[in-house]
């Protein structure tokens, strides 16, 4: 068994104030016995005005947020799935990453989201993130005390096909930070998690944001863990920000995969 914790966040437009939080969830963490920290999606800031977002926004090398998130990491000698950040390319565009950070602080690895929400929602909301954001092109998994774990973002659920490459990665785990809107989380975001961990035969820890934001958005919560078999073992609900925690056992892995062998019995299928 493997102890995890999944911070749930109402994030908001200060990125100092937002590194605080993580900061404390890392120490908090450490001290509930886990031994890595997953977080969800824009852990630094969740600013849908993006000229106010842009002067907050710098390279990997140079974001403040990161480098207090490493700092901790190191502090407390804890792994970290960093759910993502923006970051500036350097050629006008923005990222939208997530990153593994271990014990020694050091980046691990570092996953672009590939699937942009460009999207208008009967109940007026309206999202581009292709605006903006340049769309990742990698799968990336990364050796952790957890297994092998597959890094995702938020909208990437919705695609099976990148799912399906980190299953045939031999993933232990898959991660989906997450910022979804309240109508979709309430429709799709319990089913296309278990779904994704069925079919993969792997544990989903899916890290959300939650509640109303400084920026006007509400986001669904309910941060997840799902097992193998598609059970949901934490379940943060959808009122308030958090520390959870919850186990992952690599013989419930092998046992599912026993028992439905999918992963091995996969075929290539032609177009």
């Amino acid at each position: 068994m493997t102890r995890i914790a999944v911070l749930q966040m109402t994030a908001g437009v200060d990125p100092r104030a937002n590194a605080a939080t993580i900061e404390h969830a890392v120490a908090e963490a450490k001290a509930g016995g886990a031994r890595m920290l997953f977080t969800p999606e824009m852990s630094g800031m969740l600013d849908r005005d993006r000229t106010r977002a842009a002067r907050s926004i710098s390279s990997e090398a140079e974001d403040r947020v990161l480098e207090r998130v490493r700092e901790a990491a190191a502090r407390e000698g804890l792994w970290v799935a960093l759910g993502s950040l923006a970051l500036d390319n350097g050629d006008g565009s923005w990222a939208n990453r997530s990153l593994v950070i271990d014990p020694q602080g050091e980046i691990a690895a570092r996953y672009d989201k590939m699937h942009m929400f460009d999207v208008d929602l009967d109940g007026g909301e309206s999202w581009r993130e292709s605006r903006t954001y340049r769309a990742g092109d990698e799968v990336v998994t990364v050796n952790t005390p957890v297994g092998r774990l597959g890094l995702t973002v938020c909208y990437d659920l919705r695609f099976p096909a990148l799912f399906e490459a980190l299953g045939r990665a031999r993933c232990d785990v898959i991660a989906v930070p997450a910022a979804f809107t309240v109508p979709t989380g309430e429709a799709h975001w319990h089913v296309l998690q278990r779904a994704r961990a069925i079919e993969a035969s792997a544990y989903v820890v899916a890290a959300a944001q939650v509640g109303a934001h400084e920026d006007g958005r509400s986001t669904y919560g309910h941060s997840l863990v799902v097992d193998p078999w598609g059970e949901v073992v934490l379940d943060m609900g959808g009122e308030k920000p958090g520390l959870g925690f919850a186990d992952i056992d690599p013989e419930r892995i092998a046992q599912v995969r026993r028992q439905v062998p999918s992963l091995a019995n996969r075929r290539e299928i032609a177009n």
